[in-house]
């Protein structure tokens, strides 16, 4: 029985190796690698905008106000690349971020003229994934390291570097993950109902909010369960379950069958409902944020709001590999559906002591990608 269990206290070992510590250089290194990066990629963007930024983002940003921000990212990413000879450490770290960051000066730096764009139905979200990242590790990262659950988890964690390529292909693919998503739920023509729409176009907008996220996380929590239930959708699912240290970045690891299956499916409640721009627009940011928010390395318990919604503790159980946590938890929002159909797992008092698969994965995407095929061949769960 679930009572008998004896939950233990998970234990991070501080890796001094991978910790960032001032003066060292690494800080000043892999600052100026980033930033240089980021710059090259929004120059990139800048001079062939119909083909690497997306029509939807375009519509929100002011690309000229981004073109400042993009200056003081390619001179501190030159500020920090010398900071690494000043230190005399990591100087080979300042001369990639260096030399990108020169590289992004000789396309045209932060001067590129911005006009109209000639829109092209499949592009690459660059404008997207530089956005996202900044944003993520402005947001996210920094209250992990000020509210950390386990403060000896570093930053360079091990495979962050994987992890880190899935989030920059999931957010490039952004343009045919919307395009196959709509495609999806445009089959569905035949249940749309004019009255339900209308009746909820007429509401107000934060009860059009509410139904959204009602109606997508009983979607989601069914794909979910079925990936988890279904043993031949099992090793598709297990590759986000490989993740053994959750923060920020882990919850961009998942096969590329489940991400854009997960984007078509949830497509369809929207589509069906018929809401308003406002209330559809509100629902991404906030689907978008709490995506990344339940596996960041945070202590906090949320208080009253643990019951409505999914927070950190509940899913890092989902992703628990211990006996009583697996296959519950599979709700994305709220945890209604988990509730009502008894999949619901949270012990108040305590969090995982280990993450991951009963059966490792491999380490690579290569074989990552691989590993539902490999197992439809003979592998075992």
């Amino acid at each position: 029985m679930e009572t008998e269990y004896q939950y233990q206290k998970r234990r991070v070992p501080l890796d001094r190796n991978s910790e960032f510590r001032f003066g060292e250089g690494k800080i000043s290194g892999y600052l100026s690698i980033t930033l240089g990066t980021l710059s090259l990629l929004a120059v990139l963007a800048y001079r062939y905008p119909a083909y690497l930024t997306t029509i939807e983002l375009r519509q929100v940003y002011d690309a000229e106000f981004l073109q400042q921000l993009l200056k003081y990212g390619m001179y501190f990413s030159l500020f920090f690349g010398l900071l690494t000879f000043f230190l005399n450490r990591r100087k080979r770290m300042g001369i990639t971020g260096i030399g990108l960051t020169v590289l992004g000066f000789l396309l045209g730096g932060y001067d590129i003229p911005v006009g109209p764009v000639e829109p092209v139905r499949l592009s690459l979200g660059v404008d997207w994934l530089i956005l996202a990242f900044l944003g993520s590790v402005g947001v996210f990262m920094t209250l992990e390291k000020l509210f950390p659950k386990y403060r000896n988890q570093v930053i360079l964690r091990d495979e962050w570097g994987l992890d880190l390529f899935y989030f920059c292909f999931n957010h490039l693919m952004i343009s045919a993950i919307l395009i196959y998503g709509n495609y999806h739920a445009s089959h569905f023509h035949w249940a749309v109902s004019e009255s339900v729409q209308q009746a909820v176009q007429s509401v107000p907008l934060l009860i059009q909010v509410c139904l959204i996220v009602i109606c997508a996380d009983f979607v989601l929590y069914w794909e979910h369960r079925l990936y988890h239930e279904v043993r031949v959708l099992w090793p598709v699912h297990a590759v986000h379950h490989s993740v053994e240290s959750m923060d920020w970045l882990a919850g961009s690891r998942g096969h590329f069958i489940q991400v854009f299956s997960e984007r078509a499916m949830v497509m369809v409640p929207l589509y069906l409902l018929g809401a308003d721009q406002a209330a559809l627009d509100i629902y991404v940011a906030f689907a978008a944020l709490q995506a990344i928010l339940i596996h960041c390395n945070l202590r906090f318990s949320f208080g009253p709001l643990r019951y409505i919604f999914v927070t950190p503790q509940f899913h890092h159980w989902h992703h628990s590999s211990e006996k009583p946590a697996i296959d519950t938890n599979y709700s994305a929002h709220t945890v209604l559906f988990d509730r009502v159909f008894n999949t619901y797992h949270m012990p108040e008092e305590h969090w995982p002591a280990e993450y991951g698969t009963t059966v490792r994965l491999p380490r690579s995407y290569l074989g990552q990608l691989l590993y539902p095929v490999q197992s439809l061949l003979g592998r075992k769960r």
